[in-house]
């Protein structure tokens, strides 16, 4: 009698694509030649452990970062990451002592070695740079009572940009390219770090990296980069930003020139002007916004009713209240008009009220006992208010100290900083909660360090993905399938990563590789990318 096939299964999924990319962009070979190890007592390298990670954080299945072994078990484990590589030696252990070095070596450091070649790799300019921050947080307790130790973050609980005041929080700082989203540097920080602070420290200690490593001629950041001694510090530097709308000045210009711009209410308008803030001459872009303006119209018409109701009641109240003298009620009624921002006190007037002791009702020639002294009048509301408030909401405004506009027009200014969105999308894929960034959960603080940038690095290899996938599609042509089935040249790594799922491997005997659920669209796109991704989703036999 015959002996019985023996049949198993592996998962392949998008994984191919993660790992393709990671390789294409030699991401681990780097990271084993820039960290010293002893190959000799390692199954696997620390390169070998990130690219795990990496792939564990875009597998997208909510499992946490110690539960690889589990997340590797029906994954085809030495096709993803090398030769002899099984599921069981990705334990926590060994994935724990990859981030220990990582932190040795400097996770701020390693990484822009890391982003450096692959930005060359994949010809971006990074002309423009966009520096943000965002908030994490995490269930343990760390170093959150007795404090951080010499080069650690430290996790503290406070204001959280995610509104879990009660968890620890820790900050995760970005310099992201504009063309493709790839972040150029990250720095873990300390969950009550301000960004005022850390923007001005950080564009000064990466002032010549950015320029030399990656040609940064332009640094974009919000309002948190406006601050007076950061701009001076800057002199040598380019940059834009956005001007808080708390600065005096900002709300002079806006109120001056809003009428102008906001003349059609349906078009968008800009006017530019140069000024000086700091010390430092600059160009202002006052730009008006249609979306804004209608977004503005329903918040600015709640804000004053509820303001202008508020007031109203406050003045019934003074009215009813009754005064020693005139003089008292006027020094009140004039302490009141203080307080009004909506409305103002018309036809004001204080009378007289006689007052009698006793029951009853006194007598017709009867002298009152004492005399009281009330208020009178109507508030009537200020239209003038109203317009301020939604000018103010409906405009902004943009600063940069380029004052030469053949370099950067107030069009390329404008698109630029709408360009932000690059890295604030980055951080929404970082936090979403498929990423691993929600089970942040190690076991101390340098390791959370460490696991910062291997979150990032998994951005870089998504963007690089994106990327490189919709290049491919332009540069032959072609298109993809989108969710509703119709052809596109751009769809997001997320879609394609979804589009992927499904195909499995069939291992037959130990000897034969099938693989399952590979269609024309799949094949089409592994194609474009090159043979290398093509290699990851065949058969042998």
């Amino acid at each position: 009698m015959a002996p019985p096939t023996h049949y198993s299964s592996k998962v392949l999924d998008h994984l191919g694509l993660v790992a393709g990319m990671y390789d294409e962009l030699g991401i681990g070979e780097l990271i084993d030649r820039i960290i010293p190890q002893e190959a000799a007592k390692r199954t696997v390298s620390i390169g070998q452990a990130v690219k795990a990670m990496v792939l564990n954080g875009l597998g997208f299945t909510q499992r946490a970062l110690y539960l690889s072994p589990l997340f590797f078990r029906d994954k085809p484990v030495e096709r993803l990451i090398g030769e002899g590589v099984e599921a069981a030696h990705l334990n926590d252990d060994v994935l724990g002592r990859a981030l220990d070095a990582i932190y040795t070596y400097g996770p701020d450091q390693l990484y822009p070695q890391l982003a450096a070649p692959v930005v060359q790799q994949l010809g971006l300019t990074s002309r423009f740079a966009h520096l943000d921050s965002t908030g994490l947080h995490t269930d343990g307790q760390y170093n959150s009572v007795e404090g951080a130790s010499e080069g650690e973050i430290h996790l503290t609980r406070g204001y959280s940009r995610d509104h879990r005041p009660e968890l620890n929080q820790l900050v995760l700082q970005l310099i992201c390219e504009r063309q493709a989203g790839i972040p150029l540097l990250m720095k873990p920080l300390s969950g009550n770090s301000s960004d005022k602070v850390e923007f001005r420290d950080t564009i000064n200690a990466h002032i010549d990296q950015l320029r030399s490593d990656f040609k940064v001629e332009y640094v974009v950041a919000d309002s948190a980069l406006y601050v007076a001694e950061t701009l001076q510090s800057m002199a040598s530097l380019r940059w834009i930003s956005r001007v808080p709308e708390t600065l005096s000045l900002a709300c002079e210009v806006i109120h001056a020139t809003a009428a102008e711009l906001m003349s059609n209410p349906t078009q968008a308008a800009s006017r530019s002007l140069c000024t000086r803030y700091a010390g430092v001459a600059q160009r202002w872009l006052v730009v008006y916004s249609p979306e804004a303006y209608r977004r503005a119209l329903h918040t600015v018409n709640r804000r004053c009713r509820q303001l202008s109701e508020g007031e109203y009641q406050a003045f019934e109240r003074l009215c009813k209240h009754e005064f020693a003298c005139e003089s008292d009620a006027r020094k009140a009624l004039a302490e009141f008009e203080k307080t009004l921002n909506m409305t103002f006190v018309a036809e004001a007037q204080v009378i007289t009220l006689a007052r009698y002791q006793g029951k009853g009702r006194p007598a017709r020639n009867r002298q009152p006992d004492v005399e009281v002294y009330r208020l009178e009048g109507a508030l009537a509301s200020l239209p003038a208010q109203r317009t301020r408030r939604l000018q103010r909401k409906s405009c902004f405004i943009l600063a940069t100290n380029e004052l030469d506009c053949q370099a950067l027009s107030d069009e390329q200014l404008l698109a630029t900083y709408k360009d932000q969105q690059k890295v604030e999308r980055g951080f929404r894929f970082l936090k979403d909660p498929l990423f691993m960034a929600s089970t942040l959960f190690l076991k101390s603080p340098q390791r959370l360090m460490a696991l910062m940038m291997v979150m990032t690095l998994c951005l870089l290899v998504y963007a690089a993905l994106e990327y490189r996938i919709r290049e491919a599609l332009k540069a032959n042509q072609q298109c993809f399938p989108d969710q509703k089935g119709q052809d596109t040249s751009t769809p997001t790594a997320r879609w394609v990563f979804q589009y992927f799922s499904g195909i499995h491997l069939l291992v037959i005997a130990q000897m034969q590789v099938l693989v399952l659920n590979l269609n024309a669209h799949h094949a089409a796109l592994l194609q474009l990318l090159g043979s290398r991704y093509e290699r990851l989703y065949s058969g042998s036999g």
